[in-house]
């Protein structure tokens, strides 16, 4: 699909360039070859007011460029010739043949292409002058311009080719990389059902079958209930997941105190950290108000809580701390004590289904949370990274304080 997409975009772009081109050059073209009549007509009509004048030996006729002659016809119709050395004008016949044609194009100025010769009728007192020119010279012109026309057109349609491969390959980049996370998002989700799919399945099997005792029965009804809800957990995961990224533009935004949204945060998930034998300070500036939506603002705040919770070494102190980093811009950062990650393991973390190290246990995670968090921060227009040094791990979220939404994309283009 993707090969075929950038076919087709190198096909477009090939037959706009070559409509262009052949715009181009046909005006060119056209254009010089008007300027090439227009020049010959004058010519003309320089040798026609000039007819009798004669030259010293080796001086040429002003103004006179191009072979030519003109037949001199009085009102009973007779006609005589006059005219340079280009043509044999004794051959009475042939001039009455041309001036024939000339009186069958019903036109003052027109060409005879059969005698590669154009024709200007002046009316005289007399009667009147047809001035004959010879367009060999014109045709040779305008031959040469079309093959030089050709070979340019040729060498631009090459190079425009290679450059619309080029630009195919670019734009068709972010269609593939989504088509390829796609791929893996739907391998990864099928990958994460099917274990609890094969529990399930083998457990209810072993239920249908006679010779199973009692206690077994139990246990495997245990079996199904806590993979059933492992499922659940899931399924919700990826529907919330994909609420995320269907409401990144949908979102109604409101003035929120983002100081008390992490107190309260921080209150809730005190008892579970003294569960896990963690402390978990915090240190907030009192009156920071971002434009967000409340659910979604504290959803982020409880997936950091609850990712440094689950990663935290044991007896470990976990810090949340929010601050204004200037007058535009707030920060929340929450550090826990771990392994030092480095920058590409810190960069993968944000991905879907992101397992870092499969040894770690993610207390029934499903590597989906960082990446929902990172959805909703964009979607308010602000910027989530991780940072790793000296045994521990921080997450930063940085947002806009209120009514400086547009400073805050600009400061995440510059990050």
């Amino acid at each position: 699909m993707l090969n075929r997409l950038r076919r087709r975009f190198t096909a477009v772009f090939m037959i706009l360039v070559a409509g262009m081109l052949c715009l181009i050059f046909g005006l060119v073209y056209r254009f010089t070859q008007l300027d090439l009549m227009a020049e010959s007509i004058n010519m003309m009509h320089a040798v026609a007011s000039i007819p009798m004048r004669h030259d010293r030996p080796g001086e040429q006729p002003e103004r006179i460029r191009l072979p030519y002659f003109i037949l001199h016809v009085d009102r009973q119709g007779d006609f005589f010739a006059t005219g340079g050395e280009y043509y044999d004008l004794s051959d009475r016949s042939f001039l009455a043949e041309l001036l024939e044609a000339a009186d069958a194009s019903g036109k003052e100025v027109d060409t005879l292409p059969a005698y590669h010769l154009r024709f200007c009728r002046i009316r005289t007192p007399m009667g009147e002058q047809v001035v004959f020119a010879d367009t060999t010279n014109e045709r040779a012109i305008l031959r040469s311009l079309a093959g030089r026309c050709a070979a340019i057109g040729a060498l631009c349609l090459l190079i425009f080719w290679g450059i619309s491969v080029l630009l195919a390959r670019w734009m068709v980049r972010p269609a593939e990389t989504a088509w390829k996370q796609q791929r893996q998002f739907v391998a990864d989700a099928s990958h994460e059902l099917k274990t609890p799919l094969t529990v399930i399945m083998t457990s209810a099997e072993l239920l249908q079958s006679a010779d199973s005792a009692l206690d077994n029965r139990a246990q495997m009804t245990e079996n199904i209930l806590t993979m059933t809800r492992q499922m659940r957990g899931l399924v919700e995961r990826l529907l919330e997941l994909a609420r995320s990224d269907q409401e990144q533009g949908d979102l109604v935004l409101e003035p929120v105190d983002f100081s008390a949204v992490a107190e309260e945060a921080v209150l809730l998930f005190e008892p579970v950290f003294f569960e896990r034998g963690l402390s978990l300070d915090s240190r907030v500036q009192e009156g920071l108000t971002v434009n967000a939506e409340p659910r979604r603002l504290a959803q982020v705040l409880h997936i950091l809580l609850d990712n440094a919770l689950k990663y935290a070494a044991s007896s470990g102190a976990v810090r949340l701390e929010l601050a204004r980093v200037n007058r535009r811009r707030c920060l929340l950062s929450v550090t826990n004590p771990g392994p030092t990650l480095s920058k590409e393991e810190l960069k993968q973390m944000f991905k879907r289904f992101c397992r870092l190290d499969p040894a770690r246990s993610r207390d029934g995670g499903y590597g989906l949370g960082l990446s929902i968090a990172e959805g909703i921060v964009q979607a308010h227009h602000g910027r989530i990274w991780a940072e790793s040094a000296k045994e521990t791990v921080t997450f930063f979220v940085e947002l806009p304080l209120k009514g400086v939404v547009g400073d805050a994309e600009r400061s995440v283009t510059d990050g």
